[in-house]
């Protein structure tokens, strides 16, 4: 037996969620991807990185409920936040797969991930904003 407990589904809704969700939307799954993805840097950067706070985890659904130019923010700036964190990671893999000292940079791209991720969430509504 594997004293290594198994890796839990990235796409998953949070086990704490008491409402019943679908299908996870591809805005879903990118986001929650990021942060799988950030949960790595954070490891090369040697680093804790709050990856699931209730804003984090609600953000995919609540922007999801509003049209317009929020909406279309976000979605985009999903998109951009992607399109820094791949290759960003990637080096960062062949920078430590070389022996090299990652700490720095991932220190560097964490805190673009997470400066590029607060200003996302406050595109995002707060329960009962809505209505």
């Amino acid at each position: 037996m594997s004293a290594v407990p198994p890796l839990s589904d990235p796409f998953a809704p949070p086990a704490n969620s008491a409402k019943p969700r679908g299908k996870p939307s591809v805005l879903g799954r990118q986001w929650h991807a990021l942060h799988r993805a950030a949960g790595a840097v954070a490891a090369m950067a040697g680093v804790e990185v709050e990856l699931d706070s209730p804003a984090i985890s609600r953000f995919p659904e609540a922007v999801l409920e509003v049209q317009g130019w929020r909406r279309s923010l976000a979605e985009q700036g999903v998109a951009d936040l992607a399109a820094v964190m791949e290759p960003g990671l990637n080096a960062l893999i062949s920078v430590h797969s070389r022996g090299g000292d990652a700490h720095t940079p991932a220190r560097t791209l964490l805190q673009e991930f997470a400066a590029a991720r607060d200003a996302l969430l406050v595109l995002a509504p707060g329960p009962g904003e809505l209505h």
